[in-house]
């Protein structure tokens, strides 16, 4: 009963840990994703995907190496740690909002010309930077199809998921259902603060960046070190064969997947909320 017991608390703290790990690198959904906005995770989700692997392959190495059966879903745990702790999610999200404001420009610099939103729409379309070209080709696509222009608004900003996108969206359909005299005015501020929000998003992950290096530093080192002793000092680690000291490697080994989750969480930017747009009725 004794060690039933045992190997059930043990099995039951490795779980925690894969649980706690995987949330932090982003394998399972959070409470944010799911009641906040929809977020771009294709990318992501193709690499959680592609680690997996990876990870399944680290434990069964390490229980190959050590014979430790608490070694497989340690070194999982580490596989997976690490992965949450790697990268830039930043990036992708920061070219948008330099997009969106550069597009915004694009029409306030149409409208200037005298040019209707309709008709701005339609030139920016194929000169849209890239990284919103899809979207706003169909925003474009939709109005020339019929779609009323603030149903097509709507939908475009859906499409984006942007919080800078919203607001946007949220002036050029005002202007759709009424007229706006100083439409182009209030393109020109909203760009300029997307701006704004891009370079202190740029100092935010220039800071994010220097921790995520620091906590891999430490994470390869302690990994490292746990390694080579399994390697080459196994006389030295041999009390962790018995049923006991499994036991207090899978409790270490929880307490520092706690740690990286928490430093995953850290460093990973905050879902920011968006505007609740609707069509306006007639």
């Amino acid at each position: 009963m004794v060690v039933t017991g045992l190997l059930t608390l043990l099995g039951g703290l490795a779980g925690c840990g894969l649980v706690l790990v995987a949330g932090g690198s982003g394998l399972l959904p959070l409470r944010a994703r799911q009641q906040g906005r929809p977020e771009r995770t294709s990318g992501r989700s193709g690499r959680s995907r592609r680690v997996i692997p990876i990870a399944l392959g680290a434990g069964l190495l390490a229980a190959l190496i050590t014979r430790w059966p608490v070694s497989f879903p340690l070194a999982a745990l580490a596989v997976l740690g690490t992965e949450g702790l790697a990268g830039n999610t930043s990036k992708p999200v920061i070219a948008r909002l330099e997009a969106v404001a550069s597009w915004t420009e694009m029409l306030r610099d149409t409208l200037v010309g005298a040019a209707g939103l309709t008709q701005a729409l339609a030139v920016t379309a194929p000169i849209a930077p890239r990284p919103i070209r899809r979207e706003v080709a169909t925003l474009a696509n939709r109005v020339s199809a019929g779609v009323s222009l603030a149903g097509a608004l709507v939908a475009f900003a859906g499409d984006l998921s942007e919080p800078a996108a919203d607001t946007v969206v949220a002036a050029l359909t005002l202007a759709a259902n009424e007229r706006s005299p100083h439409l182009t005015e209030l393109l020109g501020v909203l760009a300029d603060t997307t701006r704004e929000e891009v370079a202190v998003r740029l100092r935010v992950e220039a800071s994010r960046a220097s921790a995520r290096t620091a906590v891999r530093t430490i994470a390869g080192f302690s990994l490292g070190l746990f390694a080579l002793m399994a390697l080459f000092a196994r006389a030295y680690l041999s009390p962790y064969r018995t049923l006991t000291g499994q036991l207090v490697l899978a409790l270490v080994g929880c307490i520092f997947g706690l740690g990286l989750w928490l430093m995953a969480v850290m460093v990973r930017p905050r879902v920011l909320g968006r505007l609740s747009l609707r069509v306006p009725p007639r």
